[in-house]
């Protein structure tokens, strides 16, 4: 496993995380769960990403029930807050009260003393930024955060958080969690070059493309039991299933043959040929799957491959 800072911050992390969307507290039992967190630990993964809103809480504590056992100081723990956790009108948002009662609930069911990255998992229109900004230098201060981040920010929402903290002498984000993959490269034009100049590395999601470039999805098809047969778990998923798309991915696999690599491990590989991205997060429910896109870091594309990866899936 290789390891790359965190933006501009001395924050290392894997290029590989391990994420719990859909998977821990859900889809993915106790024991399993804790099959696969120390697989990813054993292979080297540092960072496991969550959310409150994951399964409602019970991804944050299926994650910290299966941490237990490895020595805190060696993982990296991020996790957010921003969408509604009940019917409650302050329990959502990135207002100082529910950053404040969203971390207080993280750390008990994450059964730890302080949260390494938090994130506002989306921006919020209704709460001035600077409230966000001082509710986190706060939180640091006291430490129960170490770093914060956003997630689906657009660059100039990155930009006033940083400007913001500068004029307070406050802590800046120093990383933004965004969708990237081969066929979502939208952060290329704006978020990559601004979070660039102002120090944040990328944190990315779905570099997989909900389980589209992995190729078992070739030809349309839909193998029971994965995520595309799944109806509570598929809403984000028809647009990747589109004949071109299935097409054009089936292109690809020549191109991961010549490199000697799964089609899988060709995507993530590609991600991190970005500099701006940190780590790609993946999902898994087994240990094999983990081990083996773990695999992925590490890989380099030639850019004559590249140029050629992007003729067939051009930005």
């Amino acid at each position: 496993m290789e390891y790359r800072n965190l933006g501009s911050s001395g924050l290392r992390v894997s290029e590989i995380a391990l994420g719990s969307w859909l998977t821990f507290g859900s889809s993915v039992d106790a024991p399993s769960t804790q099959d696969v967190v120390h697989a990813a630990y054993d292979v080297g993964i540092n960072l496991f990403d969550t959310a409150d809103v994951y399964a409602n809480g019970r991804a944050e504590e299926a994650l910290g029930q299966a941490l237990q056992g490895i020595p805190r100081p060696y993982v990296v723990i991020a996790t957010k807050c921003f969408f509604p956790m009940s019917d409650r009108t302050n329990d959502r948002g990135l207002s100082r009260k529910h950053i404040v009662e969203s971390v207080e609930a993280s750390l008990r069911r994450l059964r730890t003393d302080y949260i390494d990255l938090h994130q506002c998992h989306r921006a919020d229109p209704s709460t001035p930024v600077e409230e966000t900004v001082r509710a986190y230098e706060d939180l640091i201060r006291q430490g129960k955060l170490l770093y914060w981040g956003v997630s689906e920010w657009r660059a100039a929402q990155i930009v006033d958080a940083c400007r913001i903290a500068d004029a307070r002498n406050a802590y800046r984000p120093v990383s933004n969690q965004p969708q990237y993959n081969l066929v979502r490269r939208q952060i290329e034009r704006e978020v990559i070059p601004v979070s660039r100049r102002e120090g944040l590395g990328q944190i990315v999601f779905s570099p997989l493309g909900q389980g589209v470039l992995t190729g078992k999805y070739s030809g349309g098809a839909r193998p029971s039991g994965t995520r595309a047969t799944d109806e509570e778990r598929n809403q984000f998923m028809n647009a990747f299933l589109e004949e071109d798309v299935l097409d054009r991915v089936d292109r690809l696999r020549p191109l991961a043959d010549e490199l000697g690599v799964s089609l899988a491990q060709l995507a993530l590989a590609w991600c991190l040929r970005e500099p701006n991205i940190s780590s790609v997060i993946v999902g898994a429910r087994t240990m094999k799957q983990i081990q083996e896109n773990a695999k992925a870091s590490g890989i380099r594309i030639p850019d004559e491959l590249a140029s050629r990866i992007d003729e067939i899936l051009p930005a």
